[in-house]
């Protein structure tokens, strides 16, 4: 994306921004502030990195920040200092999204909305199988959003144990991470980071698993093609790749904020532009 003109900045700017430790690497300010100047929304998109959630709300209501981002290790902390929350937000126990209406703050939850909608792209949830690997709160957004539109779910996990909570609390399997290499279904999700940068030539089913599922995707984007998508590929195999989730999770965010359609086309765009140039 282009550099921001600061000349551009008035005091009818509008703020936003995403809170977090660390943010310094997060490609939301990039498909943000390229949405506000494609659409002329006169507001600019900043990283916060705090771990201090009470104060960046505070701070959000202070200053009137009409929107925030919320990453590791915040989106489960936010959520006691939020005025309001949807359904979404109190199943999954974790808000990705907040919102600033004249004081009053409203979260939610884009990220199981940014996954389903990358996933129905290439087939349809409903009665499909799914091995999900990993139990933290991006898997608990993506079982929520696979349930949610009747999906047949496994979780798999290296502690059975939080696997097993998830399980509980939406009403699906939990099995051993060993097992996913036995299991067959349409679809496989990897929520942990197995595979990302730097440890590139890792995977968290052996190679010879990838057979066993007709679509593979990787929520992890660094690198954009990991060796779990890439053996998928050599395999056959259909691929979603993280960066499908991440830029779908943003355009849900944009127009929670905005009321707007997001023009994906250009977050898109500043997003490969971005992440091409870092890789180049």
């Amino acid at each position: 994306m282009d550099r921001l003109d600061i000349r551009n900045i008035t005091a009818h700017t509008a703020l936003y921004g995403i809170i977090g430790k660390p943010v310094r690497h997060s490609l939301s300010p990039v498909m943000h502030n390229a949405a506000f100047k494609a659409i002329g929304i006169d507001a600019v998109y900043l990283a916060f990195e705090t771990k201090d959630v009470k104060k960046a709300l505070d701070a959000m209501k202070c200053l009137d920040i009409k929107g925030f981002s919320v990453t590791i290790p915040n989106k489960e902390g936010v959520i006691d200092y939020l005025d309001e929350i949807d359904n979404a937000v109190a199943r999954i126990g974790a808000c990705n999204t907040i919102k600033n209406s004249n004081g009053r703050l409203f979260g939610t939850n884009t990220d199981w909305l940014g996954a389903v909608e990358a996933i129905r792209e290439k087939a349809d949830l409903s009665g499909l199988k799914a091995v999900v690997l990993g139990a933290g709160g991006s898997s608990r957004a993506i079982c929520y959003g696979l349930l949610k539109k009747g999906a047949d779910v496994t979780i798999c996990n290296r502690t059975l144990e939080r696997a097993e909570k998830i399980a509980t609390d939406f009403g699906c399997r939990a099995r051993p991470l060993t097992d996913a290499a036995n299991l067959r279904a349409g679809l496989l999700i990897n929520t942990t980071s197995v595979g990302m940068s730097p440890n590139v030539d890792e995977m968290p089913i052996p190679e010879h698993a990838v057979k066993n599922f007709d679509i593979i995707m990787d929520i992890v984007y660094s690198p954009l093609e990991t060796k779990l998508l890439k053996k998928a590929k050599e395999a056959g195999k259909k691929t979603i790749s993280g960066i499908e989730m991440l830029l779908n999770q943003a355009a849900w965010q944009f127009e929670f904020w905005t009321g707007e359609k997001a023009p994906r086309d250009v977050m898109k765009e500043a997003l490969y532009k971005t992440l091409n140039g870092n890789h180049a």
